[in-house]
């Protein structure tokens, strides 16, 4: 039986099946309309249909990669001072802007959300923020860590002579107030110094006594055994006032402070104690708070802005 002869290939239908085929593989690019969808979003989205695949692909990363500029702002700054912060809230802020302040102590801090959530409800990214930590002052550091520290006679008289120059004179005020408090007597700066000095002479004496005068001050007599056994008496106060800078460029925080000694067996112990020291700092803070506040003319809240 004779070879049945093939049909000839038409390359026309080739060139057309292999046409369609290969737009049939295209990606197609198409708008989804966001109506009815929620806030925050655009008109409509750009998507990508991979046919290939049968998925829709987003274009964002790829529109990305040809930014010149960042879509939003984005990032935590951080200031080193009060005013640093208070001007860089000033450089970015808009309407809707706040700030918020933890003014407990360890970790005071004021936070600025520049892309805070709207007044009328709206909600944004906040994702850019400055911040403000407090950034504490060696000095304050130093009352800080020695408090209620028992301390040798020769230590705490170094001490004071170190931070003199954060010792202050009490105003009236002050001085009724606490003596009234603790009916203790309030020193001077010059009375601290000089007793530190008194102390240092003293430095090898044997404290003999401890008295509390009428006047609420108290008294310790010292001796020097290997000279003779008279007591030299040295009059300690009860109360003096510390001003010192809580943080870095910022204002002084004034700061009672109580002053106490143990005598046991010949040898003393020295030590003061900041009075509700963590109530001033907080104190301080809620005042900075105000400051920004009144500075950048946007609402300020005590707490923590939502994470």
């Amino acid at each position: 039986m004779a070879d049945q002869q093939k049909a000839p290939i038409d390359a026309h239908a080739i060139e057309l099946i292999t046409t369609l085929a290969n737009e049939g593989a295209k990606p197609a690019t198409i708008n989804v309309t966001t109506s009815g969808l929620g806030d925050g979003l655009p008109a409509s989205i750009p998507m990508g249909f991979d046919r290939k695949a049968q998925a829709f692909r987003s274009l964002k990363p790829l529109i990305d990669e040809f930014r010149v500029a960042p879509s939003r702002r984005r990032g935590t700054a951080t200031a080193d001072t009060l005013e640093s912060f208070i001007g860089l809230v000033n450089r970015h802020k808009d309407d809707q802007s706040a700030l918020f302040g933890r003014t407990s102590w360890p970790e005071p801090k004021l936070t600025a959300v520049i892309d805070y959530d709207s007044a009328e409800g709206g909600a944004r990214n906040r994702n850019h923020r400055i911040v403000y930590a407090f950034p504490l002052t060696e000095e304050f550091k130093a009352w800080v860590g020695c408090n209620a520290t028992p301390m040798d006679q020769e230590v705490f008289a170094a001490f004071l002579e170190e931070h003199a120059a954060e010792l202050a004179a009490p105003s009236d005020g002050e001085q009724s107030e606490y003596e009234r408090l603790f009916n203790e007597t309030m020193a001077t700066p010059s009375d601290v110094v000089a007793l530190s000095r008194h102390l240092e002479v003293h430095v090898n004496a044997k404290a003999k006594q401890g008295i509390r005068l009428q006047t609420g001050e108290r008294q310790v007599e010292f001796s020097e055994e290997h000279i003779n056994a008279k007591g030299e008496a040295v009059i300690i106060p009860g109360i003096f006032m510390v001003s010192v800078p809580a943080f870095v460029d910022g204002d002084a925080v004034r700061i009672p402070a109580r002053l106490r000694y143990r005598i046991a067996g010949g040898s003393i112990k020295w030590f003061y104690q900041l009075y509700r020291w963590e109530s001033f700092l907080r104190e301080q803070v809620g005042y900075d708070l105000k400051e920004a506040a009144e500075k950048t003319g946007l609402p300020s809240f005590e707490g923590a802005p939502e994470a």
